[in-house]
């Protein structure tokens, strides 16, 4: 499934190879920052519920953007979270684990292409990959679960403008499983079962360097 996912993502960045050959600029940018994470509920003992998710970290990523047109940017990021998967409630438990973010996107960029500030606003779709366990029972594979992410930032490029700072916040939603809520009926299609999806969320604060050419 992942590879199958970074082909597919890597596919929305290199649509915009036609406009390279009328605006041949190319962005490749560097980051780290810390992500804000948050779990699921995976049940409960004794009425005290069991959340696993990964903890707060520093984390780090690259991407290649390619501007479409002054103001659109398509292209691919990646990112790396190394934390501990840790379970709260009854039982207190962290165990290390690295999350990998996978996307294509699509940004639009505000103002003018050789402006020194330029905001910007992101959204992508892809994946998310929670990497093996090792534990005291033997080593546990992992699981990548569909994930869109989504961003605000601003683009700094003094002097030059080859060279540029990114500042971004990032949101990554990441479906983890579905609950059954109850059941939903009307005089035409019957009943059938009403579910809530569960999300892991994870919120990126950043900054990098980003090379332009």
């Amino acid at each position: 499934m992942i590879r199958r996912t970074i082909v597919a993502a890597a596919l929305v960045a290199l649509a915009a190879s036609p406009a390279l050959a009328q605006d041949p600029r190319v962005e490749l940018s560097g980051t780290a920052g810390w992500t804000f994470s948050d779990g699921v509920n995976v049940g409960s003992i004794d009425d005290s519920p069991i959340v696993v998710g990964p903890k707060d970290a520093f984390s780090w990523g690259a991407r290649l953007g390619f501007n479409v047109t002054p103001n659109v940017e398509a292209g691919f990021l990646f990112n790396l979270q190394s934390t501990d998967l840790e379970a709260t409630g009854v039982v207190n438990r962290a165990i290390p684990q690295k999350v990998y973010n996978y996307h294509g996107y699509i940004a639009y960029n505000f103002g003018e292409s050789d402006a020194r500030v330029r905001p910007y606003l992101l959204g992508g779709l892809g994946a998310t990959q929670y990497g093996s366990l090792s534990t005291d029972l033997g080593e546990i594979s992992g699981d990548t679960q569909f994930s869109s992410t989504w961003a605000a930032g601003l683009k700094l490029f003094p002097g030059s403008g080859k060279f540029g700072i990114r500042l971004e916040a990032r949101w990554t939603p990441t479906y983890i499983k579905s609950d059954p809520e109850g059941y939903w009926c009307d005089p035409y299609w019957g009943c059938y079962t009403v579910a809530e999806a569960e999300y892991s969320n994870q919120f990126e604060l950043s900054g990098g360097i980003t090379l332009r050419f």
